[in-house]
Formats: structure tokens, sequence, C-alpha cells
């Protein structure tokens, strides 16, 4: 019997609860009181519990219908949002949108943008994947990301497309208590090359015997950008990082700018871009979620927009 529950009796239950009556179920529903009366009644028949206690003026939930009326909105919210899911696909809406984002890229302008994304489109799960220099472009080669907000690559893969977005500035920088920061005036390039340098290693294979950004012949490569951060704080090495990563470091006068030779005081812009397959262009969700970001604020807008940077 449970197998011919229907979704009109559920939406019938619900409303009845909801309006405090049958009669002002029947007027929202628009239909007759004696009608609702019996859709709730073959409900209560179907599943073998009595919903409603109908022994007072109006009908009140019993507990085992108090348990049951959660299920029941369950049910009906799952097939609500299966059908709003079904409705955008129909009309060229993603059934999910999966991005890849450069760790450079400011998570605070990821998470305004997530929020909106969330009001706009409620029925498309968002799937973010975080990595540098080339992995940044792997999950969209692979097809596991549809689109790619990248940085830390000087050229395209073939068969894909570059939208310029915004810029991040990027600061050569050290702990305090490094011998680097004790000196006055620009670094010269030898002088950086006798100290350890922490470098991003790239975990794909897009960058291979190329570097960027590199300047010492001692390096130490980590894989993550908050283990290279930590690892400047306690000074074992010094390197390149994206200037609101740091922001409260530099206030605090935990990490200091180096001033490098060819250097401009503040740091390079690093450009941002979105990239995609030609041959599969973002959808309607992944289209606004690119012009979302375009509008986010260059990091440092006085800094040469054109110089690129990955170390």
């Amino acid at each position: 019997m449970l197998d011919g529950v229907s979704l009109d009796q559920l939406r019938t239950f619900i409303t009845a609860v909801d309006e405090g009556s049958f009669s002002g179920a029947a007027r929202k529903l628009r239909r007759a009181q004696s009608m609702v009366s019996e859709l709730v009644a073959n409900l209560e028949g179907q599943i073998g519990v009595t919903l409603f206690d109908r022994s007072g003026r109006y009908p009140l939930l019993t507990a085992e219908g108090r348990i049951l009326l959660a299920d029941a909105r369950s049910i009906i919210a799952g097939v609500d949002w299966m059908k709003a899911r079904a409705k955008g696909m129909a009309s060229g809406l993603e059934p999910e949108l999966a991005v890849v984002l450069d760790v450079f890229f400011p998570i605070d302008a990821i998470i305004e943008a997530a929020k909106e994304f969330r009001e706009r489109f409620p029925s498309v799960p968002l799937r973010l994947y975080a990595e540098a220099l080339g992995g940044a472009y792997q999950p969209v080669i692979d097809g596991r990301a549809a689109v790619g907000i990248v940085g830390s690559l000087p050229f395209v893969p073939p068969g894909f497309t570059a939208e310029r977005l915004t810029g991040v500035a990027f600061m050569m920088v050290a702990a305090s208590s490094h011998p680097l920061a004790k000196i006055n005036g620009p670094i010269p390039k030898d002088e950086l090359a006798r100290h350890t340098q922490l470098v991003l290693t790239d975990r794909s294979n897009l960058s291979a015997d190329r570097e960027f950004g590199v300047m010492s012949g001692l390096t130490w490569r980590l894989a993550d950008l908050f283990a290279k951060h930590a690892f400047l704080l306690h000074g074992l090495g010094w390197g390149g990082m994206p200037a609101h990563a740091i922001k409260d470091d530099m206030a605090a006068g935990r990490l200091v700018e180096l001033q490098v030779e060819d250097v401009p005081a503040g740091g390079l812009i690093l450009p941002m871009s979105a990239v995609y397959p030609l041959a599969t262009p973002p959808g309607p969700a992944g289209r606004w979620f690119i012009e979302r970001l375009r509008t986010c604020p260059p990091e440092a807008a006085e800094v040469d927009a054109t110089a690129r940077l990955g170390g």
C-alpha cells in the first residue's frame, strides 16, 4: 500500500498542517474541503498511521503525524529540487559547475562570488579545486572542471581560450629575522642566489623543464601555498607571495618586502584569466561565475599589469 502514496496526498497533508485546518488547506489548494479530507484519509489508510486527531474543532497532529510530517516535507523538497534541476538542464543550465582556482586568487573574492552564485543558481552544485601553476590547467584539460581561473603560466594550451579577469599583487618577502630582510636598498640578484628560495611545485607536467620567477639555485619546493607561507614565517627561506595572503603579516612586521633588483616597490601584478576549452564553452552558470570574478578589483592598480611571475 505504501507504493500507492502520491505526491498529491503528501502536499495536501503538509498544506493542512501549515494552514491549520482542512478548510484552510482547501482554500489554499483551491479544492473542495471534502477532497482534502479524502486525500488525507486515504494517506492515513495507505501508511497505516493516524496523522490527525479529529476529536476537537480543528484537526491536530498526532505524535506520529509530527514525525512523519518531517519525512513528507523532505520528500516534497527533494522532488521540487529535482524538477528545478531538470528544468535548468533543459534550458542549458549545467547540472554542476566545477571550477579550478589558482591558489594566488583571493579567497575572499571567491567566497563573495559563491554567496551570490548560491542565490542565483540554487540547483547547481559548485565544486572547487585549488591548484598552482600547471595544476590549475590540468582539471580543465582532463574534463574534471569546466573553467580554470589561472595566472601562473605564460601560455595557454592548444584548444583552449583565455579571458583576462583581473590582477593579483605578488611580492617578494622574507621573515623579519631573515638575513635578506636586513639589507637596505635594492637587493642584487646574485645576493638572492645565495639564499634558499621557497618555490611552489607544479603538480602537473605542464611546466616541466620551465622555471617561473626562480632567482636562486638553492630552492625548496612546496606543493602547498599555506606550507610556503609557514616556512616563510619561520625564516626557512625567501619567496614570492600574493599580497592579500600576507597583508596581516606585513602589518605586524612578521614578514617584510624584499626590495629586489629590477622589481618595483609593492611587487608585480600577476594577471589572472579564465580558461576553458573552445569546444565546450561554459554554460549560463559558468559564464556568470566568470563575469562575477571579472568585477574583482586588481590588488595593486599602479604596478605594471603586464608583468608575469610564478615563483
